[in-house]
């Protein structure tokens, strides 16, 4: 497989000094699976281009994997000559120093954005050229691709999945040798070695300033974590989280302004009251909260020595970083720290660490999901997790005139996709139940007004009877087995 790097900054030669390779050499390499060479078959002033060519070996790489797949798979397939994640690896190792913008001696010149080209002559892309395109393009390069026929003699085979890539653009060569580490991978669809969590961290690495706002995100991550399910949910809610810091700065924001609207009645205080007693009264001792924010749900709770596991979980690492503040986690005795953890994930995801709890608190949380996310938060909390029981709180929309502070048909908080009125809210809680296999009844939060209602509407679900029944008995079906959502 064959990558070049060609430049016509002045002098060009200077490209030597980022990649750490004299250009008046040949640089040689050994890997687990082949060699791999440097050298520059052009080198002036004017223009300088660096090519690294890999020589992949066959037989070594069915070694390193131990003999797995088919005899034809193992020897006669694109790998020694396709650009892949083998690449990838030969630029994190051999070009480590360009790959972090680091060169001592021209330093300058590695923080300044430079006219570069780089072709790949060999790629394999599943999704096409518009694929191709989507991935690199809104990074600003100008892309050229050529799709190679699967046999030039035998026209009506049509074409191959394989192209010759040229990308132009001007910028600093660390940023291409990093979105090639990356993409590479992400065109191939696959991966030649076992991927597991810290592959997680390289991503978030190697990403950091570009792929949370790319509109192709979740499918780099996806590919690039293999589709494995756990893996992906995680990086994909880190991104989330750390996309746009300021965001969660005004998210707090307005979280004051909500608490402020309702602070004249301690609306929140009044809140948790009430879902701390209905946890209690439910018998359970596993707890969970999802949205747990600033951990004042788990403070609550960590006082009553009934719940014996407390677990919060929020999208957001800075929330969760006041609730580990506010919890004093790091003064806590042992048994007590034992007790309570927090977790960072997305309710849009099934989570295994959801699984096996008694009771969840939702507090405030599903006002601020649009509808295919509603959609997704119910099929997460209700059919995959399944607690015995749920307290889920939302604003009443029709309390809302009682606050002269707040505009007619405006929200509580800028972020609310909905606020529901009563109706509203107890049929979609009444078809959530339906669906899966729970009953609900409904509590006022608040001083509950005669002509519009409480200020905040509970509903607590306990699953049915004869719904967990027939969940018994297909676990005995199958041997008491929950199949596996993920590989991570």
């Amino acid at each position: 497989m064959l990558l070049t790097i060609r430049t016509t900054h002045q002098p060009a030669t200077d490209l030597g000094f980022l990649l750490h390779k004299h250009p008046e050499h040949v640089h040689t390499r050994e890997f687990p699976f082949g060699n791999a060479t440097v050298f520059y078959p052009e080198a002036t002033d004017e223009v300088c281009t660096a090519a690294v060519l890999l020589d992949v070996d066959p037989v070594g790489m069915v070694r390193g994997r131990g003999g797995k797949g088919g005899a034809e798979d193992q020897y006669v397939n694109d790998r020694p000559y396709v650009a892949s994640s083998l690449l990838s690896v030969v630029l994190s190792r051999w070009f480590n120093s360009a790959l972090g913008g680091r060169c001592e001696r021209k330093a300058d010149l590695a923080a300044a954005d430079l006219p570069l080209e780089a072709r790949l002559a060999a790629v394999p892309c599943r999704g096409g050229e518009a694929f191709l395109r989507a991935l690199f393009e809104p990074l600003g390069y100008s892309v050229e691709a050529t799709r190679h026929e699967l046999d030039e003699s035998m026209p009506a085979l049509g074409p191959s999945r394989l192209f010759t890539v040229t990308l132009r653009a001007t910028r600093r060569l660390s940023d291409l040798l990093t979105h090639l580490y990356v993409l590479i991978p992400v065109l191939d669809d696959q991966k030649h070695y076992w991927v597991g969590d810290d592959e997680v961290e390289k991503l978030l690495r190697h990403g950091e300033g570009w792929l949370e706002r790319h509109p192709s995100r979740d499918v780099i991550v996806s590919r690039y974590l293999v589709h494995q399910r756990g893996l992906v949910r995680d990086a994909i809610a880190r991104l989330t989280t750390e996309e746009q810091p300021e965001e969660e700065v005004a998210a707090v924001q307005k979280d004051e302004q909500e608490a402020s609207i309702e602070r004249t009645i301690s609306l929140n205080e009044r809140r948790l009251d009430v879902v701390c007693d209905v946890l209690k009264a439910s018998g359970a001792s596993r707890v969970l909260d999802l949205g747990c924010g600033e951990g004042k749900l788990p403070r609550r709770l960590l006082a009553d020595h009934q719940f014996a596991e407390i677990v919060g979980m929020d999208v957001s690492g800075r929330a969760l970083d006041l609730a580990e503040s506010r919890l004093k986690l790091d003064r806590l005795a042992p048994k007590q720290r034992e007790r309570i953890r927090l977790l960072h994930g997305s309710l849009m995801y099934r989570d295994t660490r959801l699984s096996g709890f008694h009771a969840a608190s939702v507090v405030e949380v599903i006002e601020h999901l649009d509808q295919p996310r509603l959609r997704a938060f119910e099929r997460v909390l209700f059919e995959s997790a399944r607690p015995g029981t749920v307290a889920l709180t939302t604003p009443n929309a029709e309390y809302n005139v009682k606050w002269p502070s707040l505009p007619a048909g405006k929200f509580r908080h800028q972020d609310h996709r909905f606020e529901w009125n009563r109706a509203e809210f107890q049929g979609w809680a009444s078809d959530v139940a339906s669906r899966f296999g729970y009953v609900v009844r409904f509590l006022p939060v608040g001083d509950e007004d005669d002509q519009v209602g409480p200020p905040t509407q509970m509903a607590v679900f306990v699953q049915a009877p004869a719904a967990e029944a027939r969940r018994e008995v297909a676990e005995r079906d199958r041997g008491g087995v929950e199949p596996r959502e993920d590989q991570g």
